[in-house]
C-alpha cells in the first residue's frame, strides 16, 4: 500500500486516482499523520443504494451534489488562440534548450 502527503496528492491526483482505479489503495498523511485512505469502490459505481447516504452527507454540509447532470456533457478545450505548430515549437525549442545543459 503507497503513502502519499496532502500536498503530492494534490499535485498529482489524477494519477493517484488512476493507482486506487487499478485496485490498489493509497494512504493519505498529514504532516506525518494518517488521516485517510483512498481504495477501490466495491461495487464499482454508485448506485441508488449510496443516493440516501449522499444525501445525508450534502443536508450536513459535507458534501455539495452537483446541480446539474453530468450525462451528454463533453469538455471542449477552447484553446490558447495560437496558430497551429506554435505549441510543438515552443517545446521543441525547450527541450532543445534542456538537452544542451
Amino acid at each position: 500500500m503507497k503513502a502519499v502527503g496532502v500536498k503530492e496528492l494534490k499535485a498529482r491526483l489524477s494519477e493517484y486516482l488512476r493507482y486506487v482505479k487499478a485496485g490498489r489503495s493509497v494512504l493519505v498523511a498529514d504532516r506525518g499523520e494518517v488521516v485517510a485512505e483512498l481504495r477501490p469502490l466495491r461495487g464499482g459505481r454508485l448506485g441508488p443504494s449510496q443516493d440516501e447516504p449522499l444525501a445525508a452527507l450534502a443536508e450536513a454540509g459535507q458534501v455539495t451534489l452537483p446541480r446539474r447532470s453530468k450525462v451528454g456533457w463533453q469538455w471542449r478545450a477552447k484553446g490558447l488562440g495560437l496558430s497551429a505548430g506554435t505549441a510543438q515549437s515552443l517545446l521543441d525549442a525547450v527541450r532543445d534548450d534542456r538537452s544542451r545543459d
